[in-house]
């Protein structure tokens, strides 16, 4: 039994011997801000490209997690996907058209994607009175895209009227939501 714990210690200190030297070698830092970054991952600047040594260890805050070029995502990232519009109207506002500048930007990036425009109204009036103006809503998001310099080829507008709404409250602000055109990506 005696021979048993010396050797535990014996391991015990070899062991914290190498991790102290292991430490000591590896890592020169100095101020005590740089200590607590010791466990962080950390990415070697000065070493780059094919079978360069240490590139294997990234810091997981510079993943791209960007969606990929022409997709919705990637409509909504960079200029959203949606305008609102005032009760019973179709007229685009300042807002809006700033965002369809957006959007007609990106599609101009994007020459071979086509979209959907869609045109959606609150629950208030009837099926058919907002159906049509959920069309007016969407047409005149189209006509704008098509001023902007996109092809009408490229831009189809449909209604859903009062079929979908994204907010089924009662109230003006669950109105305001559903009173909106959104621009799909085909």
């Amino acid at each position: 039994m005696q021979l048993n714990n010396i050797g535990k210690k014996v391991l015990t200190v070899a062991a914290l011997t190498a991790l102290l030297s292991a430490c000591a070698s590896d890592n020169d830092m100095s101020s005590s801000d740089d200590m607590s970054n010791r466990g962080m991952e950390q990415t070697d600047s000065s070493v780059s490209g094919p079978g360069a040594v240490g590139t294997d260890r990234v810091d997981s805050s510079q993943l791209d997690d960007a969606p990929a070029a022409g997709t919705q995502e990637d409509l909504i990232a960079t200029a959203g996907e949606r305008v609102h519009f005032a009760f019973d109207s179709h007229e685009l506002s300042f807002q809006a058209k700033s965002i369809l500048r957006k959007q007609a930007a990106w599609l101009k990036q994007h020459s071979m994607v086509s979209v959907t425009i869609e045109g959606h109204a609150d629950e208030r009036g009837t099926r058919e009175y907002n159906l049509a103006l959920g069309q007016r809503r969407s047409t005149a998001v189209r006509n704008f895209l098509i001023a902007e310099g996109i092809s009408g080829n490229r831009i189809t507008a449909t209604t859903y009227g009062k079929e979908r709404l994204l907010d089924p409250g009662q109230t003006e602000a669950a109105h305001a939501k559903n009173r909106r055109a959104v621009t799909v990506v085909q």
